[in-house]
């Protein structure tokens, strides 16, 4: 493998369809302002190095980056690539990953709107992540100890796994299918409207109107925080282990909770079961 280090590029294509390349402290920044410094390379191995122009990593094939740094300027950092391993770096430019298959990202910091959209096969572990329209239409993702802020997060994904994670997020999980979340917090408005197959386990659940219009939803021991107007012409089998503030005519299903403040049926399909293990009883209409 040929070792490039301590260098500087800012032509355009600087190292277009390089092969089997070591990178060790180079810097991609420059007044000739040039892009797509590592299009169409092959087993790449970056460490240590500075990307402060556009689209580096463009169609290549098996690139390890590491201890690196990319800055709001190195927009459109990753498309098109695959085989792809990224550790302890910064990735700050907006749709930092696009298009890009078998992806791992281990101790990460990720700012970056419209990150990951239209990927396969993506692991994150241990990484911190801003984003809006985060991961949209992705799909086979594994997420282990990811924090999360932003609006609009894992729309259209499809069989997905999220363990001991925290998100603080709106929107999120429309329209996904085949997802687990597991061991969670999950915080904002309109949770998982539109989906199909979803389970959350041992999770906690904050925010308004969740988990409306939702096909085989299960809930497995978890807690709903200022929740109100859940489930409304949702498909739900649910084991809740709070109080929820009010729940809308669920379309089917069992939902199983110690109390509800309020019970609202006002659409005449509504026939999910609403079982309250607790003592106390709903304002609008008793359990069944």
């Amino acid at each position: 493998m040929k070792i490039i280090q301590n260098k500087t590029f800012d032509q355009e294509r600087a190292l277009y369809g390089a092969r089997d390349i070591q990178a060790i402290h180079c810097s991609f920044d420059g007044p000739a302002d040039g892009e797509s410094a590592f299009k169409e390379g092959a087993d790449l191995h970056v460490q240590e190095c500075f990307f402060n122009l556009r689209y580096p990593f463009w169609h290549d094939l098996g690139l390890v980056i590491r201890r690196c740094e990319m800055t709001e300027r190195c927009r459109a950092a990753l498309w098109y690539s695959q085989h792809i391993e990224i550790t302890d770096t910064k990735l700050h430019g907006i749709k930092a990953l696009r298009e890009c298959e078998d992806v791992t990202l281990k101790n990460c910091d990720i700012i970056s709107p419209e990150f990951g959209w239209s990927t396969r096969g993506i692991t994150m572990e241990h990484c911190t992540a801003q984003s809006e329209y985060f991961m949209m239409r992705s799909a086979d993702l594994r997420f282990t100890d990811v924090t999360f802020q932003g609006k609009y997060s894992f729309q259209y994904i499809e069989n997905g796994r999220f363990d001991h994670c925290q998100f603080d997020t709106k929107d999120a999980f429309w329209h996904a299918k085949h997802v687990l979340v597991r061991n969670s917090v999950v915080r904002g408005e309109y949770l998982a409207w539109y989906c199909e197959d979803v389970t959350f386990e041992n999770c906690t659940i904050i925010g308004t109107q969740p988990l409306c219009y939702c096909k085989n939803l299960r809930l497995i021991n978890c807690k709903m925080i200022d929740t109100d107007l859940a489930f409304e012409k949702s498909e739900v089998m649910a084991t809740i282990t709070t109080p929820v503030d009010s729940i809308k005519n669920p379309r089917s299903g069992r939902i199983s909770l110690p109390a509800v403040g309020t019970i609202i049926r006002d659409d005449p399909q509504s026939k999910g079961e609403i079982v309250c293990t607790g003592k106390e009883t709903p304002t609008k209409e008793f359990c069944a």
